[in-house]
């Protein structure tokens, strides 16, 4: 895992906390949870989906004019516990396919990513028109099917070419290319697009990209590379490529704001990894500790989007490493959302490591000041469930962010590849998680919409194919590339389809004979 830090919360928000957790005591009391549930239970207006994002799935990775992104780099140099994208789940070639199942199993949104070295393969410049006519017939078909797009423009695949020519997040010449990329998006598909994403996760993206070097483009320095490498600098990378993400994002809504708002009415956010956050013990200590690394961790995407500028505890702790904003820069961030995507799988304890600030050289975890215990995002196990601990997250983000429309972009259970179509466990965390949404929706969080990930088995950033987190098994032997219902597939089918969800319903799905007869599968 990665994290350490430290410093006071800030002053402006530790009211704001205590009363958090007052509030939070008072409803977890009187809120058992939502053990059994329909759609009915949710807003008329609340969508449920799942997803994907293109390298994952898409496949035809040196076909019909698509270059090289930097996670084609990653896989290709043997990162990622191996396997790489070139065919994932021939998305590409069995869109059709892929969308028929989604209406068997009454999604009523699809979250998917367009990969930019598909589309504009220069990074910039003429349009790939096959690319172009891959996007239009998939928008198409799920428009059609009355399956409503939610699309993201960056899933950590950025264009190589664009990263060899000047370094890709790290320089401000990504601010124009991406602004450009997104008008292209625009203009060709917002007719039919209402909900677009920026950027995916971009805390973890620069943390495990430019810090750890975990993740593309694996820039990291040492002491603090998870890898052998020399290029990059941990010290001030991490927050030198989120401040230009910042910057590209504010920089898309508001070409969106002033071009397209008028004619096509949707909507411009950006997504963010939230991990519960726990203190380890109930001291003072772990818990200012817990606050920083939401600081951290959130709040530096949040707070320049809300407030203009990055949290209090991280221009301390990060000094001058830490870009400024110019006024005009702020003021352009401030209110550049019309949703927040949250990204959350499970947990993790922080302690407090305060004495880490005495080091001269630190890196974006040092700064932090805190270590954490939890999950290990590099393997194949199970996470823990634990939906109550999202519901206080869900909570805290409320109040500290001016309860803003949020969508659970991504939330699902891992398990370790071909373990079984009878996926139980992941049917007992989403009953727990969904259950856990409608506890926060009934708390007055402002949620618009669930996507479980991911719609089927993938190739997996930091797992490659060994773990999978699919409601649908794609069958690796088979040359087709053969996908298979499991019960969790079955199950959310269930929900949307306004049946009842308890764990009992569950249980007896189990026989369903569709899932027998394919068992020879995992013999």
């Amino acid at each position: 895992m990665w994290l350490e830090s430290m410093e006071t919360p800030h002053t402006c928000f530790s009211n704001a906390i205590m009363l958090t957790f007052l509030l939070l005591n008072l409803t977890l009391e009187t809120v058992a949870g939502a053990d059994t549930y329909n759609r009915d239970d949710f807003p008329a207006d609340f969508v449920f989906g799942s997803g994907t994002s293109a390298y994952q799935v898409e496949g035809a990775a040196n076909e019909e004019g698509r270059s090289d992104s930097i996670w084609d780099t990653f896989a290709h140099a043997g990162h990622g516990h191996g396997g790489n994208g070139d065919v994932a789940c021939d998305g590409y070639h069995k869109y059709n396919e892929d969308v028929r199942l989604m209406v068997d199993t009454g999604l009523e949104a699809y979250r998917f990513s367009i990969s930019w070295s598909r589309l504009l393969p220069n990074g910039r410049g003429p349009v790939n028109p096959k690319g172009l006519q891959y996007y239009n017939n998939l928008i198409n078909q799920l428009i059609t099917n009355g399956i409503q797009p939610h699309v993201s423009l960056h899933h950590y695949d950025l264009p190589q070419v664009l990263e060899d020519e000047y370094g890709g997040w790290v320089s401000r010449d990504i601010i124009r290319d991406f602004t450009d990329y997104a008008d292209v998006c625009f203009r060709e598909f917002g007719d039919r697009v209402l909900y677009w994403t920026t950027v995916s996760e971009p805390n973890v993206f620069s943390v495990g990209g430019y810090d750890q070097g975990t993740c593309p483009p694996q820039r990291c320095s040492p002491p603090f590379c998870f890898i052998k490498s020399n290029r990059g600098n941990s010290t001030y990378e991490p927050y030198l490529a989120i401040h230009h993400i910042l910057l590209a994002h504010s920089s898309v809504v508001r070409l969106y704001r002033r071009k397209y708002s008028n004619k096509q009415h949707g909507f411009v956010g950006i997504s963010i990894f939230l991990f519960g956050l726990l203190p380890q013990t109930n001291t003072e200590k772990d818990r200012a500790a817990t606050q920083r690394v939401r600081d951290f961790l959130v709040g530096w995407v949040m707070e320049p989007l809300q407030y203009g500028d990055y949290p209090i505890s991280m221009k301390k702790n990060a000094g001058e490493r830490i870009p400024a904003f110019t006024t005009r820069e702020s003021e352009q961030l401030k209110g550049s959302f019309d949703f927040i995507g949250l990204i959350h799988y499970t947990n993790v304890n922080i302690t407090d490591n305060s004495d880490v600030l005495k080091n001269q050289l630190r890196d974006f975890g040092a700064d932090m000041a805190a270590n954490t215990i939890g999950s290990d995002m590099f393997s194949n196990e199970e996470y823990p469930i634990a939906p109550w601990v999202m519901r206080e997250e869900l909570n805290k983000f409320k109040l500290l962010y001016g309860n803003p429309p949020i969508f659970i972009h991504e939330n699902g259970q891992r398990t370790p590849s071909n373990s079984s179509l009878q996926d139980v466990s992941r049917v007992k965390y989403l009953h727990e998680y969904i259950g856990g949404v409608l506890d926060a929706l009934r708390d007055g969080v402002n949620i618009k919409g669930y996507f479980s990930w991911s719609f089927m088995d993938l190739y997996e950033l930091l797992e490659g194919y060994e773990a999978t987190y699919g409601l649908y098994y794609v069958d690796r032997d088979d040359p087709e590339l053969k996908r298979h219902p499991k019960l969790s597939a079955k199950w959310y089918s269930r929900l949307l389809k306004n049946r009842s969800t308890s764990i009992v319903g569950t249980v007896e799905l189990e026989k369903d004979p569709s899932l027998v007869s394919i068992g020879h599968l995992f013999e």
